[in-house]
């Protein structure tokens, strides 16, 4: 876990945002927001609220960090939207295995699996019986030759080419940025519960949604990446807010030195927050842009 708030923060036990007094907020200069079930709605857009908070927190000299278990070429479009597509914007994609400058130019620092990896959890995927699929950087591939409905979406969703390749056919020469053990949630979850230790102990293992069970370098993750990517641009953990909704956005939001849960995160993540903001459906991300950021920055409190 990167350096960060200690857990046991007395500022926890505050679930509800109006109940955080204002006078303890830091002035925030970077705010590190996930994606799906965050900063996009239920119908995979972000709403003029959230844009509109977005580009008021970027006037004030905030920086806007998407920080995303998809790859580059699912935000790309997003971050052109919310004018974030420069060479001095940041953005943490593949749930922390790469840190890059928003134009997709140059990248921070990456972590990436081996083919010894590849098959080593293609075996395990295999043996529990679940599907998996694979990443590298602009591409998404399963070995499996009954391809997974969760696949295809995950495909279609982040504008990933998708390909089927056997376990042979794979080139050792491979570097990946993610794997994923996918299916219905049922099946998953028994499935996780079956993990063998070693692949526990090897790599970052984090579920990202019902359906989706990602597997990273072990030096990977939302929050190691933050706490790069914040060392790197000189910004320390107390000014930093981040906004999440799951089990990956976890020790990003540990991390950061307010975290703010949306409405419809799991309760483990509501439980680390220092507050819980509305849902993704409710512009949440705005609310607590407002609340958190815009406020300070004007000196309200």
């Amino acid at each position: 876990m990167p350096p960060g708030k200690p857990s046991t923060s007395p500022l926890l036990q505050c679930s509800n945002m109006a109940d955080y007094p204002h006078q303890m907020h830091p002035m925030i200069d970077l705010i590190a927001i996930d994606m799906d079930g965050t900063l996009l709605d239920s119908n995979h857009a972000i709403s003029p609220r959230v844009k509109e908070a977005i580009a008021a927190a970027r006037a004030r000299g905030i920086r806007i960090v998407v920080a995303t278990g998809r790859p580059y070429s699912g935000i790309e479009a997003y971050l052109a939207e919310l004018g974030l597509a420069g060479d001095e914007d940041y953005c943490i994609t593949f749930n922390g295995a790469v840190i890059q400058n928003a134009s997709g130019t140059t990248s921070v620092e990456e972590t990436t699996l081996g083919y010894d990896d590849f098959v080593y959890c293609e075996k395990v995927a295999r043996e529990l019986g679940v599907h998996l699929h694979v990443l590298y950087e602009r591409s998404m591939m399963t070995p499996n030759a009954d391809i997974s409905y969760h696949t295809v979406r995950d495909a279609y969703i982040s504008r990933t080419p998708l390909m089927f390749r056997s376990v042979e056919q794979v080139d050792p020469a491979w570097r990946f940025r993610k794997f994923m053990m996918v299916d219905d949630e049922a099946i998953l979850d028994k499935a996780i519960a079956r993990l063998p230790s070693e692949l526990m102990q090897r790599y970052t293992v984090v579920k990202s949604a019902a359906d989706f069970l990602e597997i990273l370098h072990p030096e990977a993750g939302k929050g190691r990446a933050l706490a790069t990517l914040a060392a790197h641009l000189g910004v320390p953990a107390e000014r930093i807010m981040a906004i999440g909704d799951q089990e990956n956005d976890l020790v990003m939001l540990e991390f950061a030195g307010v975290a703010v849960a949306m409405g419809n995160a799991i309760d483990a993540v509501k439980a680390v927050a220092d507050h819980v903001t509305t849902s993704n459906n409710e512009d949440g991300v705005a609310v607590a842009i407002e609340r958190y950021a815009l406020r300070q920055a004007a000196g309200v409190s």
